[in-house]
Order: C-alpha cells, then structure tokens, then sequence
C-alpha cells in the first residue's frame, strides 16, 4: 500500500483521478490489496460495480451515512441510495466549494 494515500475501507466516498469515470463521487463497496470495488447507482450500478485501481482514486470523505452504515453491517443496499446520498454530498461539496 502507498504511504502517501489514506487507508480506504468500504462505505468510503472517492473520486477516480483518472479514466472516463474521473471526477464522479461513487462510494467503495468492496476492496482488495490493489484493487476498489466502486458504485454509484446510475452508471455503475451494485450489479455491475467498477473496478479501480487504488492509486487511481482520492479520496473525498469518510461518509456517516445511513447508506455508509449499511455498506458497512453488509445490508442490502439499492441503487436509488446510493445515487440519492451521491447527490446530496456533490452538492454539498459544491457549495462548501463556492460559499469559500
């Protein structure tokens, strides 16, 4: 693992730094020594994640969500969440971003 990157763990929020995908928040539902497994309900949906490199990622936040706490007992998690809560903290994030 890179010393210089933070420790990701499922129910994290990130953002893919490289690739079709960059830009996008998705949260990690699954991980491995190299790899993140990564949805966000719309293009990548929890059928059909992403999987992304780890030095390919930052990340954004540790996120304390119902949906975070779900993805982290192994609940049943449904798309519409994880694009709803997604939604909420681009904008959010936008206008932490615009308010200074």
């Amino acid at each position: 693992m890179d010393p210089d990157k933070p420790d990701i763990m499922i129910s994290d929020v990130v953002v893919p730094t490289a690739g079709r995908d960059q830009g996008k928040l998705f949260y990690v539902i699954g991980t491995d020594p190299v790899y993140l497994i990564l949805a966000n309900g719309k293009d990548r949906t929890l059928e059909k994640p992403k999987r992304k490199k780890r030095k390919h990622v930052q990340k954004v936040l540790r996120s304390e969500t119902r949906v975070a706490a779900k993805l982290l007992a192994g609940d049943k998690v449904l798309n519409s969440e994880l694009r709803r809560d997604l939604a909420y903290l681009s904008r959010d994030m936008q206008a932490n971003n615009l308010g200074g």
